[in-house]
């Protein structure tokens, strides 16, 4: 898939992953579009964006909690009238918590304020269903422009889950399932499906699950780029190579490997 001259949208686009990934696309001269709930933080951003600009670039921005149907609805209404061109979507926003599914017999505590459910219902809503729903109401603005993608942005828990991190696993894995039948769906269309799937980030959002331990947000926007320049299906980022073919040919050795320090 071509990677310039596109009109992009990448919610959660305002820091982390989503910030690395806008920054690459307004590095080769694309116009990119970001969303997130703080707008404050999202005008931050934006302006930063603008420094690295090169070319045609150009860098919007629109308050939005995607899990939310009534903000979703707003920024489809504002995509049909001010971005019309949109030709690549980017479904970055996501929800996590860590937490062991049985924190009495575990010796630990429940999330702070809410039980396992809750937090599970969290995840799904953000990791799963507000990705089927928005993009559902943005296909039909992505075929009318011809050759276009959808990025949905999973992880390495989406095939070997994290202990701590079961529910979200659970939301990724829901997320890959509907991904690969998203593709297969719209086999006959102009419009690609790709699933990113990193390993543990850098960022701020990974925070409480040690991701001062992981890589830098820029390695997955690189490989973002090259997978989509390949036309790859499922680009897996550094160690999620790795355990995604340990995964194949030993699933609980891999299982015991995710969730060895732990």
């Amino acid at each position: 898939m071509n990677t310039q001259s596109l009109q992009v949208l990448i919610t959660g686009g305002s820091a982390g992953i989503g910030y690395a990934i806008a920054k690459e696309f307004v590095s080769k001269g694309n116009k990119v579009l970001i969303t997130g709930r703080d707008e404050a933080r999202l005008k931050k951003a934006a302006e930063s964006l603008r420094k690295t600009a090169e070319g045609p670039s150009e860098v919007l921005y629109f308050v939005s909690d995607v899990s939310t149907s009534t903000d979703r609805n707003k920024l489809v209404a504002y995509i049909k009238t001010h971005f019309p061109g949109l030709n690549l979507l980017v479904n970055n926003a996501g929800a996590a918590h860590l937490h062991p599914l049985y924190p009495v017999a575990a010796g630990g505590n429940a999330p702070a304020g809410r039980g396992i459910a809750e937090a599970a219902a969290e995840e799904i809503n953000t990791n799963y269903l507000a990705v089927a729903d928005l993009n559902e109401k943005l296909i039909p603005v992505l075929e009318a422009n011809g050759a276009s993608g959808i990025v949905n942005v999973s992880s390495i828990v989406a095939f070997v889950p994290g202990v701590k991190l079961a529910t979200y696993s659970a939301s990724k894995a829901a997320l890959h399932a509907y991904t690969r039948t998203l593709r297969h769906a719209l086999a006959e269309t102009s419009i690609k499906v790709f699933e990113l799937m990193p390993p543990l980030v850098n960022t701020d959002f990974s925070k409480e699950i040690g991701g001062e331990n992981g890589i830098a947000p820029k390695q997955v926007a690189d490989d973002l780029i090259a997978g989509l320049q390949r036309n790859k299906p499922e680009i897996r980022v550094g160690q999620t190579e790795d355990m995604y073919q340990y995964s194949l040919s030993s699933p609980e050795e891999a299982f015991l490997a995710m969730n060895a320090n732990l």
